[in-house]
């Protein structure tokens, strides 16, 4: 198909009769940071196990490091690093018994995964807890080791769903650092997250997903350009002062958008909006002019409705 690590042509899957993933195309070249964001139920983590050979696909081409799914599946498997969204630990372990034991499902050598681990606590910064149980660690601890263990075998592709999901801000700003040095090591990363600063600050492009199709596809810089403006300014309103202000001001701005306790002007110049807002007559309690974000992207293409 072509030399992409991963390439999707047309990808489906289903579940009976409900069809999870819609014919999606996408590539994933070697030594990027591909993401995958969306809400829930958009088909992201479909998408990501059939990626990472647990799940066949339903229709469709794909390939993952030149090779079929369907029947190299388990040679795939074992070039691959998997970062699950929910730790799964051996709790009974201590942390350095987890690699050793990871580390010789791939046949690697009690000599070999002693020194790896070895390598890799010092990475994650966990060689002082080594010898500990994994249950004592904090949440960003357990982490940061299940990183750690899908680095075992030297993979040439990280699968990480939501990797920083539940963690505090320092623990998220570490585990970025990592991945960034993993990405300057050569290693291909795709990332599933909520979290759009993540999907900012780590991927070289990213698609964006809702309801299993691809909506829209680019850089974190390209995305925002295609779809936002240069500025956001943002206008606090009293309660019960805003009902109309959107008609007033629509053409003061690309796109007016009314929540609840404030409106959102999407304008080239925040400054400009401002001035003809007050001019108009809007006297809001606070007002913010700020950059537009990937966050404002992906909530104009997915919407502000909360999806189960």
């Amino acid at each position: 198909m072509s030399d992409s690590l991963v390439q999707a042509r047309g990808l489906r899957k289903w579940f009976g009769a409900l069809e999870a993933v819609h014919g999606i195309d996408f590539d994933v070249q070697a030594g990027e940071v591909f993401g995958f964001l969306g809400p829930n139920g958009a088909g992201k983590s479909s998408t990501m196990r059939m990626i990472g050979c647990v799940s066949p696909r339903s229709a469709g081409e794909l390939q993952v490091l030149g090779m079929d799914p369907d029947t190299d599946g388990p040679w795939i498997r074992s070039r691959l690093g998997v970062v699950p969204q929910q730790d799964n630990l051996d709790l009974e372990l201590s942390v350095q018994d987890n690699l050793h034991v990871y580390g010789r499902y791939f046949g690697i050598s009690r000599a070999a995964v002693r020194a790896k681990a070895v390598e890799l606590l010092d990475f994650v910064q966990l060689t002082d807890r080594a010898a500990d149980p994994v249950e004592q660690l904090s949440g960003g601890m357990k982490r940061r080791l299940t990183i750690a263990r899908s680095l075992v075998n030297e993979p040439e592709l990280m699968l990480l769903d939501e990797p920083t999901t539940g963690l505090d801000p320092q623990a998220r700003h570490l585990l970025w650092d990592r991945l960034f040095q993993l990405k300057q090591q050569g290693v291909t990363l795709i990332i599933t997250t909520h979290y759009m600063d993540e999907a900012e600050q780590l991927c070289d492009r990213l698609v964006v997903m809702d309801g299993g199709l691809i909506v829209a596809e680019g850089s974190p810089r390209e995305l925002i350009a295609r779809y936002a403006t240069r500025e956001v300014l943002e206008l606090r309103l009293r309660p019960g002062a805003r009902n109309g202000w959107d008609e007033t001001l629509k053409d003061v701005a690309d796109r007016v958008e009314e929540l609840p306790d404030r409106l959102l002007l999407y304008a080239s110049d925040g400054e400009a909006a401002l001035a003809a807002a007050h001019q108009r007559g809007v006297q809001p309690v606070s007002s913010l002019i700020r950059r537009s974000t990937l966050e404002d992207v992906f909530l104009r293409l997915t919407g502000r409705s909360l999806v189960d």
